[in-house]
């Protein structure tokens, strides 16, 4: 199930057919659909949470109430922001399946790996190359 605490749909692992080649146009279109699905979540969830703060414009005449409301909605906006940066991640990994790209380290070239873009669909580093790079990011 991949790594995606996000509003995710329901996600069914690829079944490899024998011999298949790496990120075959099935494979290609299984991620695809994934994605598309995830965006449709993503996007219901942040018109949820519009529509829920327009209805609940509640005035609360005891500050700690008043406190309470404002720290939720500040928490559910910060979770849409992520949604929002999320929404951008996967459009563009939509593209790198369209352009055949997808599946391949932005770094290296080689095979990030059926299970690791289970995990992680809008990966675009082999895991040796990401963890170089958060080893560099930790020690900036």
């Amino acid at each position: 199930m991949p790594n995606t605490n996000i509003s995710t749909p329901n996600f069914i692992p690829y079944q490899l057919n024998g011999e298949e080649e790496y990120m075959s146009n099935s494979q290609l279109e299984h991620f695809k659909v994934f994605l598309l699905k995830w965006k449709q979540n993503l996007i219901a969830e942040m018109e949820r949470t519009v529509h829920h703060m327009q209805d609940d414009v509640s005035t609360f005449p005891d500050p700690t109430d008043r406190a309470s409301q404002e720290t939720e909605y500040s928490i559910e906006l910060r979770t849409r922001d992520r949604e929002r940066k999320l929404i951008k991640k996967i459009d563009q990994t939509l593209i790198l399946i369209d352009n055949k790209d997808y599946g391949y380290c932005s770094n290296c070239g080689i095979e990030i790996g059926l299970c690791r873009l289970e995990a992680r669909p809008t990966a675009t580093m082999c895991i040796d190359c990401k963890t170089q790079d958060e080893l560099r990011e930790k020690y900036k």
